[in-house]
């Protein structure tokens, strides 16, 4: 009854260095585009950015028992993780030149269980207000007929990148 996974993931070290050299939506386009590497993260889990435009990306997640907690469901930290990134991905997508972001805080409210019946579920992510040193993103978890299964929002600093 035992299960394996296997997967793998490309130095993160590559796109970290690349942070910052063009607009935030540069960067999410080159990742998008397979020429930057995906955070090791998304291969862990299975996620995939599936699109990318000013202030609003998409992530999304075929779920499998692999993501389940004890109880047979897809784990909250499942659902936070595609949240988080959709959100803070939101806002890395409006910023310009030289600039980047850390998230402060997430909160998440779980609607609705996911399991590997619900099919491939979408973390849609937008910003709903940026300033000079934040910015408040929010993200909806959406099952393939746009039902609701979570929503998040999250807090995020805006800052230069380090010189290097």
């Amino acid at each position: 009854m035992k299960r394996t996974r296997t997967y793998d993931w490309e130095d993160p070290a590559i796109s970290a260095g690349a942070v910052g050299r063009g607009s935030g939506l540069e960067f999410l386009r080159e990742i998008l585009a397979g020429r930057l590497p995906t955070a090791p993260v998304a291969a862990t889990l299975g996620m995939a950015l599936e699109k990318v435009d000013h202030g609003h990306v998409v992530f999304s997640l075929e779920p499998g028992e692999e993501h389940y907690n004890p109880i047979g469901s897809v784990h909250g930290g499942i659902y936070a993780t595609m949240l988080d990134s959709a959100a803070g991905c939101a806002v890395q997508s409006t910023l310009p030149q030289g600039m980047a972001y850390t998230s402060l805080d997430l909160t998440v409210k779980f609607l609705r269980p996911v399991t590997a019946d619900t099919g491939k579920v979408r973390a849609v992510g937008s910003v709903v207000s940026s300033g000079r040193r934040t910015a408040l993103a929010e993200a909806k978890l959406l099952d393939p007929t746009d039902r609701l299964l979570a929503h998040a929002t999250s807090s995020c600093m805006l800052f230069p990148v380090p010189a290097t």
